[in-house]
This record gives structure tokens, sequence and C-alpha cells, in this order.
């Protein structure tokens, strides 16, 4: 195979990672219009690339720097995209996208101030992390389904939400209290 087609190939997972971020503000958008079907959809189409592009990179080695610091921050960005909508048009509660946004600033801080002290660090996330990221996108999927007339639900996100909670609070706790074992503390 050409260097310069296997190159362009390698590009692939970072491309789906990048059209991820472009998501966001097209769901933003269809939120902002109430538009729920199309930003559930929106929103599955994210999630199925965010599976491909890792399937992809580690299946036939196109695994990069690049991709590795992008696709956990197109996590973020479209997840906290589609919560600060949802508490704008009422259908999470205020204080769950400050306690997510919160412990993100503080996991993205502790990254820094480890990095700063101790050099480059390898990151990566928990199980209680990935509990967590989880339980965020089912939150996203079940308020966006409640707001179609697709399909007749139990109202569960009341649940979730407390569920979103306690994980976020835990795997805070559990970023916080690894940093301070690595660092001696």
């Amino acid at each position: 195979m050409n260097y310069h087609v296997s190159s362009a190939l390698a590009q692939i997972p970072n491309i789906l990672t990048l059209s991820r971020i472009a998501a966001a503000p097209l769901l933003i958008l269809l939120l902002r219009d109430a538009n729920y079907e199309l930003a559930l959809i929106l929103f599955i189409l994210a999630g199925i690339t965010d599976g491909l592009d890792g399937w992809i990179a580690k299946r036939f080695d196109f695994v990069s720097e690049l991709g590795a610091r992008l696709d956990p921050l197109a996590d973020k960005i479209i997840i906290i995209c589609a919560y600060i909508m949802l508490v704008v048009l009422g259908e999470l509660p205020f204080w769950l996208v400050t306690l997510v946004i919160f412990r993100d600033l503080i996991i993205i801080g502790g990254y820094l101030v480890l990095t700063t002290l101790d050099g480059d660090i390898q990151m990566r996330p928990t199980m209680t992390s990935k509990i967590n990221t989880v339980a965020q996108i089912v939150l996203v999927i079940a308020v966006l389904l409640e707001n179609t007339s697709w399909l007749v639900l139990p109202d569960v996100s009341d649940l979730l939400t407390f569920a979103v909670a306690i994980l976020t609070v835990a795997s805070g706790v559990q970023y916080v209290w690894v940093w301070a074992i690595r660092r001696g503390m």
C-alpha cells in the first residue's frame, strides 16, 4: 500500500473524533429548537463514532498521541454541551451540571498540576470513571427519549440523575485519592 494512502487512512480515527467535536454546536442548535428526535440521533451517532474511532485505532494500529488527547476531550465537549442545554431547557437540574463540570475541572487541574510537578504522566480512566461516563450518556439518551414521541418510557431520569451525581462524586474522589497516593501525600 502506498505510504500516502496508508498515512491518510491512519487519520480516520482522528477525523471521527473531530466529527464529534464538530457535532457539538449542531447538538446545541437542535436542543435550542427542542428538536429532541434529531438531537437524539446526533447524540447516538456521536457515541457510535466514539466506539468506532477507538476500534479502528486499535485494530489497525492507528493510535496517535493527538487521538489519545482529542478523544476524551471530544467526549467531554459533547456531553457537557448536552448537559448545559438540557439544564437550559429545564430537563436536568442545574446542580447536576455544576457537579459534572466541577469534577472535570478538578481532573484537568489535577492532571496539569501533576504534569508540572512530575513531568508527563500517563492518564488512564478508572473503572468508576468509565461507569460514570456511561451513566452520563445513558441519562442524556433517557432525557432525550422521554421528550420524543418514539417510545413511552417510565420516567427514569430522576433515578439516573442521582446515579450520575453519586458516580460523579465517587470518580472525582477516586482520582484525587489516586493522585494523592502517587504524590506520596
